[in-house]
């Protein structure tokens, strides 16, 4: 891991470091706990032999409710990478419209030909061919640091000992460790400020896709904007729906994939899994109702809009972790 490098910050976020004194309660937590502090007592781990036909690999995903999966690698014994959802809308996004690939081929290949581990295809020539990973006597911050360093949402947890992977970390387990187990430590003060004032969030540039447009222009926001969801919005911006990198994965379920020119309105219509609706976010509200609600809704980010449901911005759990954890260490904005 790089050294951490102190920096200067400037505008809100160096005013909430500088003001309160009790800033560092979340960095210091953090450091205080380790990731095998987070691993629940029962969690469901499912893991892929990169031999695995890729069709049953992204089945396994949509049975299991996941969202990716530790690759093993059978002839080398060793992990060596992770099947996710971005690998599923890559692979569409890229051969869609390919003339020389037909989709249905493609998913009766294996995941070793996907990655491009296989000299005979290769698919996904921009994929990862290293696993990032951690140690679980490693601290918490240690792997906060790693994931939004790496930009990646899963970071395996190995024994270094046996090689075995004991549970997959992710921004939402760690924030929900943080909230059940938080309480013990003094609150900061910077929570009850509201989020327009702290500045914590994506409010320029924010990715939004017209309910109009296609599913591939979605496909394509996603590869080009590295974005995990979608705000789905109506001609006056309004928001109607959000539409997420996960909603993707059922289209390996229903077989859709072939109909990627369906409009944004039908693809939220057709969506198979329960939707309670788009979770959003004011201005005006404090960071610790924020907090709050993304952890009880366990989702991944809420949607920021003003009083007519316009979409003003994004907060996601990235954007957290890196306001309560990193940039009170010191640490640069690692998700410019």
């Amino acid at each position: 891991m790089e050294p951490l490098s102190q920096v200067s910050y400037p505008g809100k976020k160096q005013d909430m470091k500088t003001q309160d004194v009790d800033a560092t309660v979340y960095m210091n937590f953090m450091k205080s706990h380790c990731c095998y502090d987070a691993i629940p007592t029962s969690c469901k781990l499912v893991i892929f032999d990169t031999k695995l036909q890729v069709k049953k690999a992204f089945f396994a995903l949509v049975a299991n409710g996941l969202r990716a999966a530790p690759l093993w690698d059978s002839k080398l014994q060793r992990f060596v990478g992770m099947l996710t959802i971005t690998d599923f809308i890559n692979i569409l996004h890229c051969y869609y419209r390919s003339p020389l690939v037909q989709m249905h081929e493609l998913e009766n290949h294996k995941i070793e030909t996907w990655r491009g581990d296989s000299f005979q295809n290769v698919y996904l020539q921009s994929s990862n061919h290293f696993l990032i990973s951690i140690a679980p006597e490693a601290s918490l911050f240690d792997a906060i640091y790693s994931l939004l360093k790496y930009k990646i949402h899963r970071l395996p947890v190995i024994d270094p000992g046996s090689g075995n992977v004991l549970h997959i970390l992710t921004h939402k387990r760690i924030l929900k460790f943080l909230h059940i187990f938080g309480k013990k430590v003094p609150k900061p003060a910077f929570v009850g400020k509201q989020i327009q004032e702290l500045g914590i969030g994506t409010f320029r540039n924010i990715a939004t896709v017209q309910q109009t447009a296609t599913l591939y222009d979605a496909l394509s926001i996603f590869v080009e904007r590295r974005v995990s969801a979608l705000p789905v919005v109506d001609e006056q911006g309004k928001v109607v729906s959000l539409y997420s990198r996960f909603d993707v994965i059922n289209l390996a379920a229903q077989k859709t994939y072939n109909n990627l020119d369906m409009t944004m309105q039908e693809a939220v219509r057709r969506r198979t899994c329960f939707f309670e609706g788009v979770l959003k976010c004011y201005p005006d509200e404090t960071l610790d109702i924020i907090i709050d609600r993304i952890v009880k809704a366990e989702v991944h980010r809420l949607v920021l809009v003003d009083r007519a449901d316009v979409v003003k911005g994004i907060i996601s759990l990235s954007d957290l972790l890196q306001a309560m954890v990193l940039t009170p260490a010191g640490i640069e904005d690692l998700l410019s």
